[in-house]
């Protein structure tokens, strides 16, 4: 399976680009970005300066992914959800003078494995969202995600669990802490603020 560029995008020579991967109309890819194999780069999406992304990715249309993010395998960016890169975005600093690229630090965000991030929401500089998490359409995650954790809202909270099907968990009856996907039947057990799959 060969890489497949439309003419209308663009991708900086230095980006490398795994098998099976596509990148549609208008999107961009700059230098040094990382893109593993069999991924989706939808139109007008961004991938920034040396953006690390694992295998099956889907970036939807207008995704934009600021650097130094790093996505794992299985992600999904919803159409025009945003990741950040700047804890205090400022166009001049303090005397009026314009801020160039070493004047101020990149802190990127983290998406683990199988994680979704619904249309138009943003995740914050630095946070990190968790395995298998899906973030509602519309949120703003300003801290980090457990794995399995539906958040939602502005700023994002947790409202739930969501198994690797990204279907919402129900608790079984009479096994407090026990939860259930009703289209796999996987097991999870919550500790705290945390959810494991059981093995």
């Amino acid at each position: 399976m060969s890489v497949r560029i439309q003419p209308s995008s663009q991708v900086d020579e230095s980006a490398e680009l795994g098998k099976g991967t596509a990148v549609w109309d208008l999107a961009q890819i700059r230098e040094d970005a990382r893109l593993g194999r069999g991924c989706i780069v939808g139109r007008g999406a961004y991938v920034g300066p040396g953006v690390r992304i694992g295998d099956h990715v889907k970036l939807q249309n207008y995704a934009l992914v600021y650097e130094p993010a790093e996505l794992g395998d299985g992600v999904f960016v919803g159409p025009a959800a945003v990741l950040t890169n700047d804890f205090y975005p400022r166009a001049v600093d303090p005397d009026g003078r314009l801020k160039r690229g070493d004047d101020w630090e990149a802190a990127g965000v983290v998406v683990a494995e199988g994680a979704s991030l619904g249309a138009r929401s943003v995740c914050v500089a630095g946070v990190r969202v968790g395995r298998w998490a899906l973030v509602a359409a519309g949120a703003v995650v300003s801290r980090d995600v457990p794995d399995f954790a539906l958040v939602a809202g502005v700023p994002a909270r947790r409202i739930g669990w969501v198994g690797r099907a990204g279907v919402r968990l129900v608790e079984r009856a009479g096994e407090p802490g026990a939860w259930e996907c009703p289209r796999t039947g996987e097991l999870y057990d919550e500790k705290g603020d945390t959810l494991t799959q059981r093995s």
